[in-house]
């Protein structure tokens, strides 16, 4: 049977090549998509949601979530990155959907409690839907089959700071709710969304299979890759937020470790994901005082690319 997931997203033009993955993979039944601020303002993000499912073909449930951190001044959105639209300042197609009537947060709990037990959240950008959704209900934690989170890094240092990803340092308190809270979690970070690189030529192999949404992939993408060829010197781009749907489908190209996570929330390490191994003593016992989770150490890169292009090709 599909995966039931909701998909917490800020498209974002890695989360449009993850959200193509979510409408087309067969062995995934998207129940809708919650946005939040990020990678775009919370409404540009609400409206490249509803923009992407229609250019699949798909009418997926849009509901609007957090259009700032949960405690932190919000930080300009990335649009050196992404794009002012999100998708690469490409042109793009007017929408004819309408957002959900309900919030990220009462769509989350609603969606859950109408299949309790069966559908995974997967987010992937700051967690304030995700925190708000434990706040209006605290017994969601019982419910949801398990939580994939894109975000955070053990090893690999920070993408905005020395220390921190994006996702976690946007609305580092969100995240430390919702990394700690007790549910099903397993944490996809850096440490394996840097290990791959989305060429060219996947690219063109996406761009051909998947017709007007394959232009806008491709459009987006020549933005973004110019963005790592800049930066790190790669050409292409790292698939950040397909790499937690990949998890999902795929676990068996994952390197993972069971510990403790903490998110720092303020001060020079603020939005560092802290991990704790299971059963390492250290000096004293607050590195365990948190719900064990797993987190993704390494991953075969080339068969996760692969992975990618073959769903969408």
């Amino acid at each position: 049977m599909p995966e039931p997931i909701i998909f917490d997203t800020d498209p974002g033009v890695d989360d449009a090549q993850a959200i193509a993955i979510a409408l087309h993979h067969p062995d995934i039944e998207l129940l809708g998509m919650t946005t939040t601020f990020g990678n775009v303002d919370v409404s540009t993000a609400s409206h490249n949601a509803l923009l992407l499912s229609e250019l699949a073909g798909h009418q997926v449930p849009v509901a609007q979530g957090s259009a700032a951190p949960m405690v932190k001044p919000r930080h300009p959105a990335p649009a050196h990155i992404h794009g002012s639209n999100g998708l690469g300042d490409i042109a793009l197609p007017a929408v004819q959907g309408r957002i959900d009537d309900r919030d990220a947060a009462r769509f989350i709990v609603d969606t859950v409690d109408a299949r309790p037990g069966e559908v995974t959240l997967v987010a992937v950008g700051p967690l304030g839907n995700l925190a708000a959704a434990l706040q209006l209900d605290p017994t969601l934690i019982d419910r949801v089959k398990r939580v994939v989170v894109m975000g955070g890094s053990v090893r690999e240092g920070g993408n905005v700071t020395p220390v921190a990803e994006a996702n976690i340092f946007n609305d580092p308190h969100a995240a430390q709710r919702v990394l700690t809270a007790g549910w099903p979690l397993t944490l996809v970070g850096l440490d394996v969304t840097h290990r791959c690189v989305l060429t060219p030529g996947h690219m063109a192999r996406i761009r051909e299979g998947q017709g007007e949404l394959g232009e806008v992939l491709a459009g987006s993408y020549a933005f973004y890759r110019d963005f790592y060829q800049e930066m790190l010197g790669i050409d292409g781009c790292c698939p950040h937020d397909s790499c937690a749907l990949a998890w999902l489908m795929c676990p068996e190209l994952f390197e993972t470790a069971r510990g403790h996570l903490t998110v720092a929330t303020d001060g020079d390490a603020e939005g560092q994901t802290l991990f704790a191994p299971e059963n390492r003593a250290y000096i004293e016992p607050r590195w365990s005082r948190t719900p064990l989770v797993d987190v993704c150490l390494d991953v075969d890169g080339e068969a996760l690319v692969e992975w990618i292009t073959r769903t969408l090709a």
